[in-house]
């Protein structure tokens, strides 16, 4: 089998079928990672709200999680290829990893709050490459996940307020 046999027939052109897949193969390894880090947190959390965090982040990352498969499969329905390693998503990634002992939960809601923020805007990134490529299958379903972003953005944010000022 060689890498034509991988192609999925498309009448988007040959630099969509190359640019769009590659941007898809780089918003999920930012997915993945974003997806590891709130398990990450969710595992590691502690502290007087320590059930309504670890709640929320569980539920968080199942919905970030949801988004792999989608991402993956859109990128082979167009012609393109996806992640296969760890490594890739290495490579790729551009959500940086949190491997440090201790994080305070206040500092864990505003990472994953910067961290979602960065995928929405890389969401927008490839939503505006889709608009170019007319690929409004793509745009579309980038503009719900950009919908669940913001909500967790919001949830984050409203949730660590609690313990601020106004």
């Amino acid at each position: 089998m060689t890498k034509a046999d991988l192609q999925s027939p498309t009448d988007l052109g040959a630099n969509a079928n190359r640019d769009v897949p590659a941007a898809l193969r780089a918003l999920l390894a930012d997915v993945f990672a974003l997806y590891l880090k709130t398990k990450n947190f969710h595992w590691h959390v502690s502290g007087s709200h320590f059930r309504d965090y670890h709640l929320m982040l569980d539920e968080q990352a199942d919905q970030i999680f949801a988004m792999t498969d989608d991402i993956a499969e859109r990128a082979r329905k167009i012609g393109g290829t996806t992640l296969r390693s760890i490594g890739h998503i290495a490579r790729e990634q551009r959500i940086l990893d949190n491997d440090a002992d201790y994080v305070d939960p206040q500092d864990m809601l505003a990472e994953l709050r910067s961290d979602n923020q960065q995928l929405t805007r890389e969401m927008r990134r490839v939503h505006e490459l889709c608009d170019e490529y007319g690929d409004v299958a793509t745009a579309s379903v980038l503009e719900n996940w950009i919908d669940e972003t913001e909500r967790r953005i919001w949830f984050l944010y409203e949730t660590g307020r609690s313990g601020q000022n106004p």
